[in-house]
Formats: structure tokens, sequence, C-alpha cells
């Protein structure tokens, strides 16, 4: 970016800013993990967002010229504090929407709540599948992001490629474990090519994964589902590495341990395993206007290139919700929560960062993506997350 264009685009948030001085914003919370040490998914998400309040707000902002505001809250991954956060947060009229984090058990113990308060809850990180496959009506939370159904999908064929045939799964003993726990039995049910031998379970904070990784080999494993955050990704990646090559099982992990300091937690051991992760978006290699639009936008918050970008799917997710919500709004035509979230089903035709959505949500499905998006990637050795089939 020029000297000059980085002047032009100051003057011009200096006279926008000014022009709306008397128009009051339009906020929106954010609800994260931005206090569990090492987390990168809820900066990750804030950045996203960031980036698309800016655009709207460049742009004319929304309902003749109110500015969009991010206001954000800390739930440390405790569903108590984010249920008190969101209390908080509906107690302010001012407040239309809610994102959440990546934690799917913080959000799933909040179901009933979300709902109660009558808060549309946006969704660009958190997979379990309950998430919106409840039966509360009408139904306040749009995920954009993943399912664990299809993550499991695609990590299985992925596995299949790989000849793996036989799977161990290693999961956390909490709602997102069981609900992978669930679409993989689901598979394994209709699907005659692989076999799920075993199944162990993890707490957070356990210091070794050790014990459970032996059951699956003994078991006749020969690959590995895992689904984990970072810290016990980091425990499990430096565990495996300590083996003797031959006994070191491929590892097929769920996104989770991307949303924190994964990569450089397991430092060298990753580059002696075998880690395939599952994703949904890649700055890297995405040359199409909006994608080139955020890289720039991220390297004025101080990231250099898009194999910079941490925790990218958080980004990638959040900037898009925030440009449908923007949408939503002026549909509704006023701040109206109950407006705004009948408004999300009645988007249409929304050129994307992640893709082109010509109808994000409707009353029958609250998940923006699909199958399709998902794929598999790999650290590089500079830590950038690339997809494998661009290998």
């Amino acid at each position: 970016m020029t000297i000059a264009r980085a002047v032009l685009y100051l003057f011009l948030i200096i006279v926008v800013t000014a022009a709306r001085a008397d128009s009051p914003p339009v906020l929106i919370g954010i609800d994260a993990e931005f206090g569990v040490v090492g987390s990168t998914s809820a900066q990750a998400i804030r950045l996203g967002a960031q980036i698309a309040v800016d655009e709207i707000n460049a742009a004319g902002g929304v309902l003749g010229g109110r500015p969009l505001a991010l206001v954000d809250k800390d739930d440390r991954s405790v569903p108590a504090r984010f249920i008190k956060n969101l209390q908080d947060f509906a107690a302010d009229p001012a407040v239309v929407a809610v994102l959440c984090g990546k934690y799917s058990p913080v959000v799933v113990e909040a179901i009933p709540e979300i709902h109660q308060l009558k808060l549309p809850l946006l969704d660009p990180w958190a997979a379990a599948d309950p998430i919106t496959a409840h039966d509360f009506r009408p139904n306040y939370i749009f995920r954009l992001s993943l399912r664990d159904t299809w993550a499991m999908q695609v990590m299985i064929r992925h596995a299949e490629r790989r000849d793996v045939r036989k799977i161990g799964l290693l999961v956390p003993n909490t709602e997102w474990g069981r609900s992978n726990l669930k679409a993989a039995e689901t598979l394994d049910q209709t699907d005659p090519r692989f076999a799920i031998v075993d199944t162990q379970w993890f707490n957070w904070g356990d210091a070794s994964l050790s014990e459970q990784y032996q059951i699956l080999k003994k078991a006749g494993a020969d690959g590995v589902i895992f689904v984990s955050k970072e810290r016990e990704g980091i425990v499990f990646v430096k565990e495996i590495a300590a083996l003797p090559q031959e006994q070191r099982l491929p590892i097929f992990a769920a996104w989770g341990i991307t949303g924190g300091n994964f990569f450089a937690g397991a430092g060298s051991a990753l580059r002696d395993v075998d880690l395939a992760v599952v994703q949904t978006y890649s700055f890297i290699g995405a040359d199409n206007p909006v994608a080139e639009r955020v890289i720039q936008a991220a390297r004025r918050h101080g990231i250099d290139g898009p194999r910079r970008i941490q925790s990218p799917v958080g980004v990638a997710h959040a900037y898009d919700l925030i440009h449908i919500l923007a949408r939503a709004i002026q549909i509704a035509g006023s701040t109206d929560r109950s407006a705004i979230r009948d408004a999300l089903e009645r988007v249409t035709d929304y050129a994307g960062l992640v893709k082109t959505y010509p109808q994000p949500f409707t009353p029958d499905r609250h998940d923006a993506l699909s199958l399709q998006e998902v794929f598999m990637a790999r650290y590089a050795e500079d830590g950038a997350i690339v997809r494998i089939d661009a290998d």
C-alpha cells in the first residue's frame, strides 16, 4: 500500500466518522475466548468482523448512515460466563446480534438462553451439529462454519484416499466430542469401506494421550481421527513424534487445533508427524477481488500477507457473517432483533469471501456453508495452513 493510498484511506475514515457524529452506532457483540492463553481464534474472529465493519462504514453504514461498531466480551471458554455475557448484551438495546467463539460446548449449553433472550447469535466457528439442529422455533442461531458431520465425512474420505480403512477415534469428553462420535458412527453404518475399531476419550487438561493412542493401535487402527483444541494437540503431536517412525499413525485432525498457538507449541515435532487438518477457507492462492481486499485490510492491521493470517477460517467466516448481518439490518429497516432475525433468512445474492451465497439462510436451514466448502490441509514449514490438494 502506497503512502498516498494510506493517507487517503485515513482521510476517508475521518470524514465518514465526522459526518456521522450525531448518528448512534449499531452495536454488534463478540463473545469469545479472548482470555484463553495462546488463543488465536477469538482474535481472528475479531479481525474478520472489524474488516467488514470498516468496509460497511466506509460505504455509508446502515439505516441511512448509522455506523456499525463492535463490542467485545471474554467468556474464557466458560459456559456460565458466556451466558452472563449474552444477558448483558441483551440488556443493551443498541446491540443487534452477537458473534460467538470456537468452543461448541459453550454455545450448546447456551441454546435455551439464546432463545429466551431472543438475541440473534452468529456462529463463525463452533461446529457441533446441535448448535443449529435443535427444536427452538423461530431459530435465533445462524452459523457460517463447519458442521461436525461434514468434517467427519471429509476426514474419512481423505483417510480412504490414503488407503486408511481402520479408524481409531480420539475425542474429548465434551459435547463436541460426542457430536463427532455420533457423526462417525453414522458414517460407519453407511460406508462399508472403513470401520471404527475403537473410540478413546480424554479430558481437557490431560498431560498425556499416549495410553489412549496405544489402545487404538492395539485395536488395529491404521489411522487416527483426532478431535482437539491446540493445548492437547501439542501434547499429542509431541508424543507421536517421540515414537519410532514405524509406530506413528497418520492423524486426521478436526480444526480446533488451528485456533491457537499449535504450530509454535508443537515445534519441530510437527515435521515428524503425518497430520492433516480440516479447513473451509484459505487466503493462500485466493485471487478474487474480495480476498484481495481483505488481505490488504489485514496488512493495515500489521499482518504481512496471506500466509501470516492466523486461524484464517475465523477471519473469513466472521467477515462474511458481518456483511450478511448488515444486509439483514437494511432489509429489516430497524434495529429490532426479531425483525433482523427474520431478515437474516431473506438475504440473497451476497458475493462473499468464502463463496457466493444465493441465500445464506432460510427458515429451514441456518447453516450458510455446505460440505462442498470443506477440505483437508496441512501445516507448511512456515506455519501457514495450506490446502493438500493445492500442493
